[in-house]
């Protein structure tokens, strides 16, 4: 009856486990959710203060690398908001993701030291330090299994409040940082290694030193992988406690009390909190003493699964001799685990080697690796994309020999923004229009939106939009004229492409765009042009050499465009630079055109377009991620859609894809390329572009060139379209009553009715201080 008793009882508690947390600021965001912004304002403007100066003087927490730690920001949020009782767990890094400076065009990358001043929003909970093994080696005993002789590091935990939305709920963000314990190395000190000793003991505190600034690509790293264990351990024992201390893992009842672990939910954001899986099923057998079958219910009942790519150079594959070294015992139960999985794959194909070799967890071809996301698969109950159409490519392509075998663990979490940040904090304007039409409730419920198709027509509405973007659009440019000394035409269509520089986000597109619409100009000085501010930002991982020259081409094509007289204000091409939450908080209510341009299927979901459609903009893009979704709920005539669909990059792979023949075809775009290739854009170094050219040229896995004509027209349609004010804000007005959809509220009620079984609720809360 103990194990009906736990089906039937839904989820008490969720833990969303992931190594990065992008928060951006918290200041404002806080006093947006307590309701306490106009009360604030007033008080420091009785001090003689500036509410935005002190606003200003908060380091951002860049704990993330771009949309999976952000999204695990929005998350938090809009678990709290939900009522659901929901932690998240990650590692308080020193540094988070650089600083970006760009020097004569190239990116220069600066340590961020944002803990420098102290953090007021964090406090140090040394009480629930707990111990985290690594090294060592395994012993079978008849009474059981230890992990002994191992290396001991502390994880100390840092909570930050994390408040819902006016429903006077709080939440935890749990931090873990990493301490030597006291006697670490110390024992052989008499040797005369004393001072060496105390010194060593910041090789322990490297843990949770710094983040590693790779946007989907897997650096096999030792410190990497101590990071993703010690958030894991750490976390582990943190919820293995709570348990107990609940009425479920009460010890009074012998026995039953794990039965009812199935009341936690552990959500694993990408691949990276993996060995929760492996660690959980250690605690299980060798400290509580489980059979392998009742650990193997609980582990997989308990965890689900978050998938963010298919690029398979970002597919973790950590090698065994690492991992046996690291985690002796974590890699003995990984074979085990592999054991049993493939004897299952066997009953159910037998004969059929080539499929047990393409499943199983280790990957024999050369080093032996351990492939993660398999882990993740076999150890979870759930398995999630984050927009359908990837999804439906996990299923049919990277896992689909794991989806014919269990079908019904795969699932679809198209990702969402909280429209708390999102709209009401970063863009006030817009929110107060909205609110005036359609009230209030919008921001607890995004659905409601949709009322505002009922005022497409109405001339003053469209004069609000439109004025409320103009306004967003002056302060932007003040505080860009101030940083880039660049004077910008503020009513030049703003087309605004910031995302992580990789290959597959195809900033190099943008950039033949640019080159394009320079040279008609140049040819046709005396059209009427409508007039562009193009502004490309955003990180290159610092080891990642054609991100990096990337951004030296953009910033070479700024160099010839802006300074052009025939061009004149026609034209302007600003790289932002150290783009992060808080620039894009500035950049996006700003925004008229939205790049999201990525080979499709390549881009899981992106979210950076959900907040462009969110604050009026308007999109070009590939049918890729969230696109596609965002085409759905507001009509492809409502974005500028160009490019290969999934099924023609598939064909064109088939046939293989040749950039000589469109460079041959298309007269524009081979004047475009021997410009580059030439050394217009670099008179001092003629091939300082060269690689670009032959990676374009011979071997771009992004297939840059066969959108190129495409896109070129759609940018055509875009220009014009800008030019009658009016039509352009009726779509834009489609686009905003076209958003709720993409509320992380409503992404977060789909994992936790479909994954986690917990029913979110928009209750508030009686506050602390009612009266009862």
């Amino acid at each position: 009856e103990w194990s009906t008793f736990c089906k039937n009882t839904f989820v008490c508690r969720v833990y969303y486990l992931s190594l990065e947390f992008y928060m951006g600021r918290t200041l404002q965001n806080t006093m947006v959710n307590l309701a306490l912004e106009n009360a604030c304002d007033e008080a420091i403007y009785q001090l003689g203060l500036d509410m935005e100066e002190l606003q200003d003087m908060e380091e951002d927490a860049g704990l993330g690398n771009g949309g999976l730690g952000r999204l695990a920001a929005c998350f938090l949020d809009s678990m709290a908001t939900l009522g659901l009782a929901a932690y998240g767990y990650g590692i308080r890094y020193e540094f988070g993701i650089f600083n970006q400076k760009v020097v004569n065009g190239w990116q220069v990358e600066e340590a961020d030291d944002w803990l420098r001043y102290g953090n007021p929003w964090e406090k140090a909970r040394p009480e629930y330090m707990r111990p985290v093994h690594f090294y060592g080696r395994v012993e079978h005993n008849p009474d059981g299994v230890k992990w002994v002789d191992t290396q001991v590091i502390l994880a100390l935990p840092y909570d930050t409040p994390v408040p819902g939305y006016r429903n006077n709920i709080v939440n935890t963000m749990r931090l873990w940082s990493a301490k030597a314990p006291c006697e670490f190395h110390l024992k052989d000190f008499n040797v005369g290694g004393y001072i060496q000793a105390v010194l060593d003991k910041n090789l322990a505190e490297n843990i949770s030193r710094v983040l590693y600034p790779n946007d989907n690509f897997f650096e096999g790293k030792e410190l990497r992988l101590k990071q993703e264990y010690f958030v894991v351990a750490a976390t582990l024992q943190d919820i293995i406690r709570r348990f107990k201390a609940s009425k479920f893992g009460s010890t009074e009842v012998v026995g039953p009390s794990f039965v009812c672990f199935v009341q936690v939910a552990i959500q694993l954001n990408d691949t990276h909190p993996a060995l929760a899986i492996p660690e959980l099923m250690r605690i299980l057998m060798d400290d509580e003493k489980l059979s392998w079958d009742t650990a193997w219910d609980i582990t997989v009942r308990t965890c689900a699964y978050t998938n963010h790519t298919v690029l398979p150079e970002a597919l973790e594959r950590w090698p065994v001799d690492l991992f046996q070294n690291l985690l002796p015992r974590h890699l003995e139960i990984t074979y085990e685990i592999n054991q049993r999985h493939l004897e299952r794959i066997s009953a159910l194909y037998p004969g059929d080697h080539d499929r047990l070799r393409r499943m199983s967890l280790i990957e024999e071809c050369g080093q032996k690796k351990i492939n993660m996301a398999h882990l993740c698969i076999v150890g979870s109950h759930a398995v999630n994309g984050v927009a359908q159409i990837h999804s439906d490519i996990i299923k049919d392509t990277v896992f689909k020999d794991f989806y014919d075998v269990d079908p019904q663990k795969f699932q679809n979490k198209t990702n969402g923004i909280t429209p708390r940040r999102w709209l009401v904090m970063c863009n006030p304007g817009l929110a107060e229009v909205i609110a005036e039409r359609i009230g209030e409730d919008y921001i607890r419920d995004l659905s409601q939106l949709k009322s505002l198709l009922k005022f497409v027509d109405d001339d003053a509405f469209i004069r609000d939009i439109a004025k409320v973007k103009q306004e967003n659009k002056m302060k932007f440019a003040v505080l860009l004229e101030e940083q880039c000394k660049v004077k910008i035409n503020p009513n030049s269509m703003f087309d605004v492409h910031v995302k992580r520089i990789h290959e597959y986000k195809r900033q190099l597109l943008n950039c033949l765009h640019i080159i394009t619409l320079y040279n008609r100009i140049k040819k046709e000085p005396n059209k009427a042009w409508t007039p562009r501010t193009i502004m490309i930002g955003g990180k290159a991982a610092p080891g990642y050499h054609t991100a990096k020259m990337i951004i030296k081409l953009i910033t070479a094509i700024g160099e010839v465009v802006n300074n052009d007289s025939v061009v004149g204000d026609r034209l302007k091409v600003i790289f932002l630079e150290n783009y992060r939450v808080t620039l894009a908080e500035k950049v996006i209510p700003a925004a008229d055109l939205s790049e999201q341009i990525s080979t499709a299927g390549t881009e899981a979901s992106g979210t950076g377009n959900m907040k462009f459609m969110l604050n009026g903009a308007l999109t070009i893009g590939t049918m890729d991620g969230a696109n596609v979704e965002m085409a759905e709920e507001v009509g492809e005539e409502n974005l500028f859609i160009f490019g290969m669909r999934v099924k023609d990059v598939e064909a064109l792979d088939k046939k293989g894809y040749d950039a000589m023949e469109y460079y041959n075809r298309i007269p524009e775009l081979k004047q475009v390329i021997d410009q580059i290739s030439g050394g217009f854009f670099s008179p001092g170094e003629p091939d300082q572009f060269k690689d670009i050219v032959k990676m374009l040229m011979r071997h771009d896995r992004f297939k840059v060139f066969a959108d190129y004509e495409d896109y070129i027209k759609c940018q055509e349609k875009v220009s014009a379209l800008y030019k009658n004010t009016k039509e352009w804000t009726k779509m834009v007005i489609h686009n905003i009553a076209g958003c709720g959809k993409f509320s992380s509220d409503r992404t977060i009620a789909q994992y936790a009715r479909e994954i986690w079984g917990m029913e979110p609720s928009l209750e508030k809360i009686a506050a602390p201080d009612d009266p009862r």
